[in-house]
């Protein structure tokens, strides 16, 4: 026979099945997923191609009313935050720190270095190149991918790190 449903959760001192109550803005505490972290590097990747999707959409349905630089202001901002929702719910989902506004102001501050690179090179390359005017698209995997290393390390250092954890840059040993 199968154990009851109960006999998996945790006990208290008189031996009863206790149920710890979560905020609902504290993320749920999942096991580490496989792969390590070339496996969050994998998902932090496929979460990327999606935000480069959105990234491109917003810039192709901004750029005649804005122009092409402010639509990949715009864009970058939307992409990022969608970016930081998939990465909290998936990639660094045992990571994940409560609340939501805090780390997401976190997750943009933390990037500020990819940002700089991603739409550095997405302007220099709009501004001088004829073909990536024509196809912004070509401009946004250009800088998409210039960023990427930047923004995976400080998500994972400053913004995603084991919870409790102290701050990479405190001198408080762990």
């Amino acid at each position: 026979p199968s154990p009851a449903p109960s006999a998996a959760l945790p006990r208290d001192a008189a031996g009863e099945a206790s149920v710890e109550k979560q905020s609902p803005c504290q993320a749920p505490v999942s096991p580490p997923p496989t792969g390590g972290v070339w496996g969050e590097f994998l998902r932090f990747g496929l979460v990327g191609s999606a935000g480069f999707v959105i990234d491109t959409a917003v810039v192709y349905a901004l750029a005649r009313p804005l122009g092409l630089i402010a639509a990949g202001l715009v864009a970058y901002f939307c992409a990022a935050s969608a970016n930081f929702l998939a990465n909290r719910v998936w990639t660094f989902r045992h990571r994940a720190p409560e609340g939501w506004l805090r780390p997401w102001l976190a997750f943009l501050a933390a990037n500020v270095a990819g940002f700089a690179v991603n739409r550095g090179l997405y302007t220099l390359l709009v501004l001088a190149l004829p073909p990536a005017r024509r196809f912004p698209v070509l401009a946004i995997a250009a800088g998409t991918l210039a960023g990427m290393g930047l923004n995976f390390t400080a998500s994972r250092r400053f913004v995603f790190r084991p919870r409790h954890a102290p701050l990479p840059l405190s001198d408080k040993s762990p």
